[in-house]
């Protein structure tokens, strides 16, 4: 016989990380981020996004959107009469959405999860 170990009494639960980032399960995704252009909003390329479909997205929200067919992430900027996706990332430009083109919004992102092996190369 021992003694049980002071650590013991430390112990918590196991980590549940869909407990922590998913509030809505049959409406969330994982995403796998590509490119450079959300850089500066702390998303480097092969970050994994948690994307909520059942959120409103209002302005300023970090958006999923499909535009012409292709999945894009982007600060959403509207006002009354316009729409636009924005960068985070000064070498990209403002991307506004106009009559005619193919254009929906996918998604929120709620949370970010960045790969530690890209974490040093945003400082």
């Amino acid at each position: 016989m021992g003694f049980p170990s002071p650590s013991t009494d430390y112990l918590e639960e196991r980590i549940d990380l869909n407990s922590i980032l998913i509030k809505h399960p049959l409406s969330t995704f994982i995403f796998r981020s590509e490119g450079n252009a959300m850089k500066d909003a702390f998303i480097p390329a092969r970050s994994v996004l948690v994307v909520d479909r059942s959120i409103t997205a209002k302005n300023g929200d970090i958006v999923v959107a499909v535009l012409n067919g292709e999945f894009t992430v982007r600060y959403l900027k509207q006002n009354a009469n316009r729409c636009w996706l924005v960068p985070a990332n000064r070498q990209y430009r403002d991307i506004e959405i106009t009559e005619g083109m193919q254009f929906e919004l996918w998604g929120v992102v709620v949370s970010i999860i960045i790969n530690p092996a890209e974490a040093t190369c945003m400082l």
